[in-house]
């Protein structure tokens, strides 16, 4: 399966950093706050829609040339940009972008947990969540090559997303076949886990607002567009740092304590960063809240798969990752809301503000119900925030079917057969 990491290493080193990309040109060329986190919103719109529909094109036409077709649409909208520039049509562009990157997601997440056996499993997330995030953080160098020609950082992000088609249409697996995911009504899985459910929906809101307009703050206070690029990739590696320490802290104790803390920490640091000067406490900050902010999903569907019965677990992370993206299409609007009546701050005041709320419910859920013992508590896993097919490759997921055991024997070793 190393086909498979190489691939989306790759596309998200060309894919990742266009968000940032995006919200710097609307601004340059004029345009308001609120237009520019509409532009974001339509990402996140997309990515909702293509993780519900883009899996009957799997489905359809199998899993090479559906990923082969994703990333050549990918690749053609992103040369777009570089050709005209308007508002609307950029809206389109990223509406299409979002559904395209979901069809990656879902192929590429899907294959894996096909070849992923119970031992494996655990192994091939990790490895899967870290070609994912440091493509995306190294991806935010190509900022910088906007300084010589505007159509650079487009030429190359569209460059790299097409060269992650050809490990995928070049290896000798086999590509396994997408099942229908079951279903787990929302109301069943607000009245196990209300804290859970929230916590996933405003960590969408927080999360959405920061890859949306982070680049626009940054920016307003004074940041060149190199030191821009440095501060976006400080925050995602900051956190992948500290999403391990803190689910193991969340194993040893009562959980939802731990989701609160974060949620009041998450708070703090916002607020400092909000009135933070350009410099080396920026970043330092700014690791922190990655830190903290990334940490908040995995802890809210861990805490939620802890009050389920265990055939309701994947089903239930599945479902948590759609309210994560709904909560993130809407938080490029809060925050350019936000942004236009306090200034760049404005930011991180939108996503303390979501903080403060979450601290206040997790308090209330804390006093007014039981914690789950410690016995009775799952072990925290990292989940990428992609698409509901991600939670299948959950170490506590099901076994792969006999069938795909037959079509691929497995070997002991995970990446065999790539």
């Amino acid at each position: 399966m190393r086909s498979l990491l190489v691939a989306i290493f790759v596309m998200m080193a060309g894919s990742g950093f266009l968000s940032t990309l995006i919200g710097l040109r609307l601004e340059r060329a004029g345009s308001g706050t609120m237009i520019i986190g509409l532009v974001a919103t339509a990402y996140f719109g997309g990515l909702v829609v293509g993780a519900l529909r883009a899996g009957e094109v799997v489905r359809r036409v199998g899993h090479i040339r559906a990923f082969a077709a994703f990333v050549a649409l990918l690749s053609a909208s992103t040369l777009t940009y570089a050709l005209f520039q308007h508002p609307a049509l950029w809206a389109s562009l990223r509406l299409v972008d979002g559904l395209c990157v979901a069809g990656v997601f879902i192929c590429v997440e899907s294959w894996l947990n096909d070849r992923a056996e119970p031992t494996t499993r655990g192994t091939i997330l990790a490895c899967y969540m870290v070609a994912l995030y440091s493509g995306q953080a190294l991806g935010q160098l190509i900022l910088r090559s906007g300084n010589s020609a505007p159509q650079i950082p487009f030429e190359l992000a569209s460059l790299l997303i097409s060269l992650a088609i050809i490990p995928v249409c070049l290896t000798r697996a086999t590509a396994p076949t997408l099942e229908d995911a079951a279903s787990l009504p929302l109301r069943r899985l607000f009245e196990a886990s209300p804290l859970g459910v929230a916590g996933a929906g405003i960590t969408g809101l927080l999360l959405g607002a920061f890859y949306g307009l982070a680049a626009i703050y940054a920016r307003r206070i004074g940041l060149s567009l190199g030191d821009t690029a440095t501060f976006m990739m400080t925050v995602i590696l900051g956190g992948v740092a500290l999403q391990w320490p803190l689910g193991r802290l969340s194993d040893r104790y009562d959980r939802r304590r731990v989701i609160i803390a974060c949620f009041a920490a998450t708070l703090a640091v916002s607020i400092a960063l909000a009135m933070a000067p350009a410099g080396a406490l920026l970043l330092a900050l700014g690791a922190l809240f990655g830190g903290l902010s990334f940490a908040l999903y995995p802890l809210c569907v861990a805490f939620a798969n802890d009050r389920l019965l265990p055939s309701e677990r994947v089903t239930a992370s599945g479902q948590l990752v759609l309210l994560y993206s709904a909560g993130a299409a809407l938080g490029p609007l809060g925050a350019a809301a936000a942004m236009t009546l306090a200034g760049a701050g404005g930011l991180f005041l939108f996503i303390a503000f979501g903080a403060a709320a979450m601290l206040g419910f997790g308090l209330w859920r804390l006093a007014t119900s039981e914690p789950v013992p410690g016995a009775a508590q799952q072990d925290f896993q990292i989940l990428p925030r992609t698409t509901p097919v991600a939670a299948l490759l959950d170490p506590a997921g099901p076994e792969p079917s006999a069938a795909s055991t037959e079509s691929h024997p497995q070997t002991g070793d995970p990446w065999k057969n790539p």
